[in-house]
Formats: structure tokens, sequence, C-alpha cells
């Protein structure tokens, strides 16, 4: 396959490639902000609807939840509709569900526009990591994956504390307003810059395949969002729970046995995609909670108003921001393998750091403690997210990037609901107005998480000391 379009010259492969970058990274930049800026938002958002913080993790994990079983047929839809548009649309109706966020009043029409977000989410961000996919060749993808991330990194970098600020002195609602302009200079970018690609033999859409996983994975993450939020027997939740795995291992036999799977599990035959996909869902599994955690530890643990909470989350985005300038020449220096068991390593403490900060400690080391969370995670997920695809072939780039972003999404959605459920069993009965009680309960979380992301570096001990050269080499060289 080639990856530009056959009647293109050299004059459009370089504006495509000079342009590509910045047409996907607005459409993440808005995802970014949005899904960033909510979290400071929380604990206004729950006074206002007169529920508990804790249980406002709905909120987020719909949306994560949306986007996980939604993802599976971006592929398909780009393939069979083309890139540009379906790139197009996604981004527009992101645009109107932020709108119906806003016009919200309670908790189940803001989950219910939050799902529509989620959706419209799931066609941006593998859609767009497509194009880049085809667009550039092996050798110059790590750098333009950085350079795509870079710009949407500042999302995180201004969500948390344009959130706090908006609650300060405007209604919470206000926060998903922000992503109007942003949806409409996107939609301008799309139509000038955004390459077209389309299969020219589109593969069926695998209509049971996406009944069998979209319910499995929909019901796994509503038991682990009613765990310990709601009195649901014992018997109720283990039947639900062997239900949902029947139905994700009755997908594996059906994707074995169907030409055209909805998600081709063969592909998890080549190791370093294999290792890349499955061990990040373990990393991603630690890392999931903090973004939900972070905001509720600063302000209801310190006490914080929620414009300086979301001042305490700056360090971790201008970090991210700072070691992607610099994860190609480490990646060149060290390797894949040696990188992501360090790496892994120090995320881990990182987090469980996090279980010291206390209303006593200087605004210095959590500051410190940021910067350190943000640099080693936004080394982790270069390197994760760019080796998946060292080893894939040309033709197999749109499931591969189907399948990497849906085991991503998942992993989030349930490192979120796994670091909420940790956070309320610790807490157990305590009232969430009690700031000692929340903040001990906050603590012990992050060691919890902190421990699962240590161990989950055992995962990348199976890699080579040359996997993914063909990404990370190829800069080194030049």
């Amino acid at each position: 396959m080639s990856t530009i379009p056959p009647n293109a010259n050299a004059t459009d492969e370089a504006k495509v490639k000079r342009y590509l970058p910045w047409v996907v990274a607005i459409a993440l930049f808005m995802e970014q902000l949005d899904s960033t800026i909510i979290n400071t938002a929380v604990p206004s958002m729950a006074a206002s609807l007169h529920v508990t913080p804790l249980s406002l993790k709905a909120v987020v994990s719909s949306y994560i939840l949306a986007l996980a079983v939604s993802i599976p047929i971006s592929g398909w839809m780009a393939d069979r509709f083309g890139t540009r548009r379906v790139f197009s649309v996604a981004v527009g109706l992101f645009t109107f569900s932020s709108i119906l966020c806003g016009l919200s009043v309670n908790v189940p029409m803001l989950v219910a526009a939050r799902i529509l977000q989620g959706f419209s989410a799931a066609m941006m961000m593998p859609v767009g990591r497509l194009t880049v996919i085809r667009t550039f060749p092996k050798s110059e993808l790590l750098a333009a994956m950085n350079f795509v991330i870079i710009p949407a990194l500042i999302g995180p970098l201004l969500g948390p504390t344009v959130g706090g600020l908006i609650v300060h002195w405007l209604p919470w609602q206000a926060i998903f307003f922000v992503n109007v302009p942003i949806g409409l200079a996107a939609q301008w970018m799309i139509h000038r810059h955004m390459p077209d690609y389309r299969s020219d033999s589109p593969r069926p859409l695998d209509v049971i395949g996406l009944v069998l996983f979209g319910s499995g994975v929909a019901l796994l993450s509503w038991i682990l969002e009613i765990f310990g939020e709601h009195y649901l027997d014992a018997t109720s939740t283990t039947i639900l729970f062997i239900i949902s795995l029947a139905l994700l291992g009755t997908y594996v036999l059906h994707a074995r046995r169907t030409l055209h799977p909805l998600l081709q599990l063969a592909l998890f035959k080549t190791r370093t995609f294999r290792v890349s996909v499955v061990g990040g869902f373990i990393t991603r599994l630690g890392v999931g909670g903090l973004p939900f955690l972070l905001p509720l530890l600063y302000q209801l643990g310190l006490g914080l108003p929620a414009w300086q909470s979301g001042l305490m989350m700056m360090p971790t985005a201008a970090a991210a921001m700072a070691m992607k300038l610099i994860s190609v020449r480490v990646l060149g220096h060290f390797g894949y393998r040696k990188v992501l068991i360090v790496n892994t390593v120090m995320i881990g403490i990182t987090i469980s750091l996090f279980s010291i900060i206390t209303p006593n400690t200087p605004v210095a080391v959590i500051l410190l403690l940021g910067l350190a969370q943000g640099f080693f995670n936004s080394l982790q997920f270069s390197s994760m997210n760019s080796m998946a695809y060292s080893d894939i072939n040309p033709e197999d780039s749109s499931m591969a990037s189907t399948i990497a972003s849906s085991m991503q999404q998942m992993s989030m959605s349930f490192g979120l609901a796994f670091g909420s459920i940790i956070a309320a069993w610790y807490l157990g009965d305590l009232p969430q107005s009690d700031r000692a009680a929340v903040g001990n309960a906050l603590h012990h979380a992050f060691l919890t998480l902190g421990g699962l992301t240590i161990i989950s570096s055992l995962s990348f001990w199976t890699l080579r000391p040359n996997d993914g050269e063909s990404v990370s080499k190829a800069h080194t060289t030049s």
C-alpha cells in the first residue's frame, strides 16, 4: 500500500506531511482539553447536582466506555467512507455533543451527552492516527506522532487550569462550551488539509462481532462502575461478570472462524504489537485513575480551591511536552526494551509517592512529583504507541490502529473504575466530607496503583533488544 494517494506528486506529498499533523493535533487538543477540563470541575459539579464526588465517576467513565465500545468500527468506517469524511463528521458531532453536555441539568442527561461525545471521539483519535500512519513511512513515524502529540498536550496543560478558573467564576456548564470555537477551527483545517484515504475493497462489517465485543465490554465496564456504589448483591454481580466474560470469550471464538472479524486477533502473533498493546493495557490500569483521583486529592484531601487544583496539574502536562522533544533520541539510544522496563517502574514509584502528600507538604514537592509523572508517562506512551506499528504491514495498519485504540481506551476506562473502587474501598463508610479520611483513602489508593504499575513492567521483559528499531533507529542514523 502506498503511503500517499497514487496520483499525488512530490509537492502534494510535502504539503500533506506539513499540515496533516496540525489537523490531527487540533482535534486531539479539543479531545484532550475536554477530558481534563472536567476532572477539576468534579467537586463543583457534585455540589451543584447534589451527589457525592466519587459517584460522578460515571460522567468520566461513560465517555471513556463509549470510546472503547465504538472504536472497533472506526477503522471499518474510514476504509469505507474515507478518512476525511469520517474525521469531519466526528469533529462536528463532538462539538454538538459538547453543547448538549453544557445544557444538561442532571446526571443522567450529562451521562447521555457524554456517551454521544465518546462515540464521536472514537472516530476522531483512531482515524487521525490511521491517517498519520498511512501518510508517513516508518522511518518518519515516531517523529510525526510526537509532533501530533505535542500540540495535543496543550489540552491537558490548559484543561485543569481553565476548568478551575471557569468553575471558580462561572457555572460548571461553561466548561463544555470551550469546545465550540475549537471544533469550528478544526473543521476548517480538515476540509483544507486532510487527505482522504479509503480502501478500494472495504471489508464487510462484522455485526455479530460488534454485538459480542461491544456488549461484553460495556457490561464488564458497567459492573466495575456500580461495584461498591450501588446495593447489588454478590450473586447478581458474579453472574453478570461471568456473562461479560462469556460474551468476550464467544467473540474470540467467533473472530477465529470469521474471514473478516471486527478485530483481527491474528495481529497479536506479532511480538512487538502484542507486547505494546497487552503491556500497555496493564500499565494503563494503574495510570488510568490518576486524572480523576489527583483533583480529588488536591481539593478534598488538601482543601484547595478548584483553580489552584488546576494549577497543580499543569507541571504534569508541561513535563510531558518536554519529554516529547527528546523521546526520539532516548528510544534510539537505549531501545524499546530497556526504556519500557525501567520507565514503567519509575511510573509506579512516582504514583506511589503521591501517598506522601498532606496539607503540610511543600508545594515544591507536589510540583516536582507532577513533573516526574508527566515526564515518565509521556515517554511510556510514546514508546508503546510507536512500537505497536514497527512490524505491522501497511495493509494491516487500519486494523492495528483500531485494536490498539480499543485496548487503550478500555484500559483507561477500567483504570478509572479500578482507581475509584480502590479509593472508595479504603474510605469505607466514612463521609467524603471528612478531609482526613478522604486523604488517607487516596494515599492508600496511590500505593496500590503504584504497586500494580511496577508489577506491569514484567510484561516488557519478553521484548528483544532490537525490537522496534525500524521506528527508533531511523532517526539516530540520519
